[in-house]
C-alpha cells in the first residue's frame, strides 16, 4: 500500500530531522526554559496557519476529489484553535503570548510556511498532505515522551504541555486516518508528488527545530559584538 511506500521513501529524511541537535538534547533532558518557549513560539507561528492552508487545499480539490475534501472539512474542524494552545502553553512557562502573537517567525519557520502555499496554490493541493505526514507522523512518534522530558528537567506544570500531549498518542486516529487516505492515491504521478513534498517538509521542518539553536547562537553573537 503507498502509505507504507511513503514512509519508506521517506525514512532518511525523517531520519535526518529527528537528529536535529535540539531534538536529542531533548531526549537526554538537556533543554532551557528558553528553548522550550522558543519551540513553542515556533509552533505557533507555523500552526496558526493549518486551519487556513487546508481551506485552500479544500477550495482547490476538483471535484474527482469530493472524499478528500470530505476528509478535508475534518480535519479543519478538528484543528480550529490549536494556535491559542500553543500560546497558553507559553504563557504556563512563565512566558508572554501576547509577544509571541506579535512576534515575527523564524526565516525557516517562515520558508516553511511559504512552500506549503506554493504547494496548495501553484504546485497542487495534494501534495500538502507531505506536511501533514511529516508534522503528525512526527509528533504522534515524539511528541509524549519529549512532553515527558521537557516536564522532567524544568518542572513545569501539565497545562505547558497541551500543544505536544494533543499531538502525542491521543493523535493516532490522525495517523490512521491519514494511512487511509494515502493508500486511496494510485496513481504514480500522485504517489511521486506526494513523497517529493514529505522529503521536502522534512527538511523545511529540521530548519525549523534547527532554528531554535541558531537563534541562540544569534544572541550570543549579538552580545559579543
Amino acid at each position: 500500500m503507498f502509505y507504507e511506500q511513503l514512509k519508506a521513501a521517506t525514512e532518511s529524511d525523517r531520519q535526518q530531522l529527528i537528529s536535529s541537535e535540539i531534538i536529542v538534547r531533548c531526549m537526554a533532558r538537556n533543554v532551557t526554559l528558553s528553548e522550550y518557549i522558543d519551540y513553542l513560539t515556533q509552533a505557533y507561528h507555523h500552526v496558526k496557519f493549518t486551519v487556513p492552508l487546508l481551506m485552500a487545499v479544500g477550495a482547490r480539490l476538483p471535484e474527482s476529489y469530493e472524499w478528500l475534501r470530505s476528509a478535508v472539512a475534518e480535519y479543519i474542524e478538528e484543528e480550529l484553535g490549536h494556535q491559542e494552545w500553543v500560546l497558553n502553553d507559553i504563557a504556563a512557562c512563565g512566558g508572554d503570548k501576547e509577544a509571541v502573537r506579535n512576534s515575527k517567525p523564524a526565516i525557516e519557520t517562515e520558508l516553511m510556511i511559504a512552500y506549503a502555499w506554493d504547494m496548495v496554490n501553484r504546485v497542487d493541493p495534494i501534495g500538502f498532505f507531505g506536511m501533514v505526514h511529516v508534522l503528525e507522523g512526527t509528533s504522534v512518534n515524539l511528541a509524549d515522551y519529549a512532553a515527558d522530558q521537557i516536564q522532567a528537567t524544568l518542572q513545569l506544570p501539565e497545562q505547558a504541555f497541551s500543544y505536544l500531549r494533543s499531538h502525542g498518542s491521543l493523535d493516532q486516529s490522525h495517523i490512521k486516518h491519514l494511512e487511509q487516505l494515502m493508500n486511496r492515491f494510485t496513481e504514480p504521478a500522485q504517489q511521486e508528488l506526494i513523497i517529493h513534498s514529505t522529503k521536502m517538509f522534512f527538511r523545511l521542518y529540521k530548519g525549523v527545530f534547527d532554528s531554535v539553536l541558531r537563534g541562540k547562537q544569534d544572541d550570543s553573537m549579538q552580545d559579543a559584538a
